[in-house]
């Protein structure tokens, strides 16, 4: 029985500290469309904001669209590059990435 014990221990402790370690490197993005420019917000799960994070625009073909920092507040704005399915990636560094889809019909609105 120890050494069953002994055997799980070490699994049993990798199942607790797997998602402490996946939540490390989340960074959340949102997007929203107002008039004619989309507004972007990204930020850690703690709140920070993602200071000078690249944030990547792509169309439905996966064509790299445009690219900016975010500011000091996570924040991040641009004209509506072309009405399609557009995904939005911010990259906070060391591995901190996540993607935010903006609908094509949330573009037309």
């Amino acid at each position: 029985m120890k050494r069953m014990i002994k055997l799980m221990l070490p699994l049993i402790l990798l199942v607790f500290l797997f998602p402490a370690a996946v939540l490390a490197h989340k960074v959340n993005i949102f997007a929203y469309v107002e008039g004619n420019t989309i507004y972007s917000e990204s930020y850690f799960p703690d709140g920070r904001p993602v200071e000078s994070g690249i944030v990547r625009v792509y169309d439905s073909s996966a064509r790299l669209l445009l690219e900016a920092k975010t500011d000091k507040d996570g924040l991040m704005q641009f004209e509506i590059p072309i009405v399609d399915d557009l995904e939005l990636e911010i990259d906070a560094g060391m591995g901190h990435k996540n993607r935010f889809e903006l609908k094509k019909t949330a573009i037309k609105e």
